[in-house]
């Protein structure tokens, strides 16, 4: 099991999460825990992040990230490549098949690793229609910021082999990480447990305890 550890100040269903984090020593930290890849938020106006976040995290670790925000142009996919992410998020929710399509090959054609974002089962016959190899599958619901925790579970079934899978978002202890494990998932993207932590390194190394 992979970890993404995200980097956010605060988020829409949450508040205010920490405000005054600094984006190079939490990646530090978070490497230093056994994270596998960082997720940074750079939506200034839900999340209080920034292209800097993005550039600083980057630049204090040996670790990839994946730029987390709202990519709906081609425009978005080349500023994720000029801050120096490794991968970009597609929403499949924002993005009609033809745009999701396009986005898609533009991300492989510059080098990023496409994190396609499903939410149900309909969202993912259209990640898998157009040719997504990576996918998350988000636990929170858009509309009402709901989780279900169970959601992952069930569509892990409908994943096939040889596509990365990603669970995300209402991930709190080891317990939760090892259900994942279980149902075939790769890599969990966990923020707001993370960052709420007064020991972050430890946070990750102790969702991580599934290893052994």
């Amino acid at each position: 099991m992979a970890m993404i550890s995200e980097i956010k100040r605060r988020s829409p269903s949450k508040g205010d999460l920490d405000l005054t984090l600094d984006p190079a020593s939490l990646a530090c930290d978070y490497e230093a825990g056994g994270a596998s890849c960082l997720s940074v938020l750079t939506d200034e106006h839900f999340f209080g992040g920034s292209r800097a976040d993005l550039e600083l995290a980057r630049a204090s670790c040996a670790l990839p990230v994946l730029r987390k925000d709202f990519t709906v142009s081609p425009l978005d996919v080349c500023d994720a490549r000029l801050m120096g992410a490794d991968a970009v998020l597609l929403i499949v929710a924002a993005l009609d098949d033809a745009a999701l399509a396009g986005l898609l090959d533009l991300a492989r054609a510059l080098a990023l690793a496409p994190l396609v974002e499903v939410h149900d089962d309909a969202e993912l016959d259209r990640a898998l229609a157009v040719g997504a190899r990576l996918i998350g599958v988000n636990q929170r619901d858009l509309r009402t910021f709901d989780v279900d925790r169970d959601r992952a579970l069930r569509m892990g079934e409908r994943i096939p082999d040889g596509v990365v899978s990603v669970a995300e978002s209402g991930i709190r202890d080891a317990a939760d990480v090892e259900r994942l494990v279980s149902a075939g998932y790769s890599a969990v993207l966990v923020g707001e447990t993370l960052v709420r932590s007064t020991d972050r390194s430890s946070a990750v190394d102790g969702l991580l305890g599934v290893r052994s």
